[in-house]
């Protein structure tokens, strides 16, 4: 990136970025007051708020779409410092296996939904992957691959994202009905069932931080699989191997990988277990880990569009509630 380029890129981003990080200290100031509800969710609330009332203007966009994303991976990447293998290992076979299966349910549930609701193939695959995995990059990393146009994938990545929206706010309350925020089990709820990382984030802190932490966990877990849902659905239209890396590659002018925060997290993780990095280094990565995570949640609530959540179609709605409603199911199950 030349220095005309980078220059144009800050300005870009600028503008949403400083509006993220003021809602977010205006989040950290209130949760003072209000300490039971947390700075995450605050800033959650007042970033919806001040965004559908006066600052949801094209200029802030990028900038919020940079805190929702970049700042969110670094908070992650932070996270890992903090956690020890032995906190992954808690999980156990089990927490594999629930993942695993309720990735297979919803895959499976989504694209017979999708065939009773008469959706394209494509349409259904975009919706399957995106709900399975994490949301818009899931989608974004099957399109090309499966051949489908610009106009499914737009309509895909705005209905999952609202999906997620609807089920962050929801999964906290379910929680709390069902399990009384046990940490283990709610964690499990919120990420594994979520569309995007930023969705776990923020539906997570609405609990509280143990439940976040172990439901990143979660998340991260499904995010790894990625590569194997996008294998699976160009195999599913008769692709080769080398055929799927080539036209993701041509695409994304990158192969399929796993994203770089997910390597970032288990590495800070190994470095914190083996105590390369020490216990006081730890503690200040959780704290910056945990401002960035404040940043990145106002933006995320300054990013929903409540027209948009209001206006969409019937059938395309029946079909977002029916795959969330799956989702939520099986995990309640299993």
């Amino acid at each position: 990136m030349n220095d005309n380029k980078f220059v144009s890129y800050i300005k870009g981003i600028l503008p949403g970025l400083l509006v993220s990080f003021s809602v977010a200290l205006v989040g950290m100031f209130i949760a003072k007051f209000i300490p039971k509800l947390g700075a995450g969710t605050i800033s959650i609330f007042l970033g919806i708020f001040v965004g559908n009332l006066f600052l949801n203007q094209p200029v802030f966009q990028k900038g919020y779409k940079f805190s929702e994303t970049e700042i969110l991976s670094y908070s992650i990447v932070l996270l890992g410092a903090t956690l020890s293998v032995n906190t992954l290992l808690e999980l156990g076979v089990g927490g594999f296996i629930f993942i695993i299966l309720q990735m297979i349910i919803t895959i499976i549930g989504a694209i017979y939904i999708g065939k009773k609701l008469g959706f394209s193939q494509n349409f259904r695959f975009l919706m399957a992957s995106g709900n399975a995995v994490c949301g818009s990059s899931a989608i974004a990393a099957t399109a090309p691959v499966i051949d489908a146009d610009d106009k499914d994938k737009g309509i895909a990545i705005t209905i999952v994202n609202i999906t997620g929206i609807v089920l962050m706010f929801s999964l906290p309350l379910i929680a709390k009905a069902l399990f009384h925020t046990d940490t283990m089990q709610t964690g499990a709820l919120i990420g594994g069932t979520l569309q995007s990382v930023g969705q776990v984030a923020a539906s997570g802190a609405m609990v509280g931080e143990q439940v976040k932490d172990m439901a990143m966990i979660f998340k991260i877990l499904r995010v790894v699989l990625l590569v194997v849902v996008v294998f699976t659905f160009g195999h599913l239209k008769h692709k080769t191997n080398e055929e799927i890396v080539e036209e993701v590659h041509e695409i994304q002018k990158k192969k399929v990988k796993i994203p770089w925060y997910v390597i970032g997290f288990f590495i800070t993780c190994a470095l914190f277990s083996l105590k390369i990095i020490p216990v006081g280094v730890s503690h200040v990565c959780k704290e910056i880990s945990n401002k960035l995570e404040i940043i990145a949640l106002a933006a995320i609530g300054l990013k929903v569009n409540v027209r948009d959540l209001v206006k969409q179609g019937k059938a395309v709605s029946l079909y977002a509630l029916a795959v969330g409603s799956l989702q939520i199911v099986a995990a309640l199950i299993l």
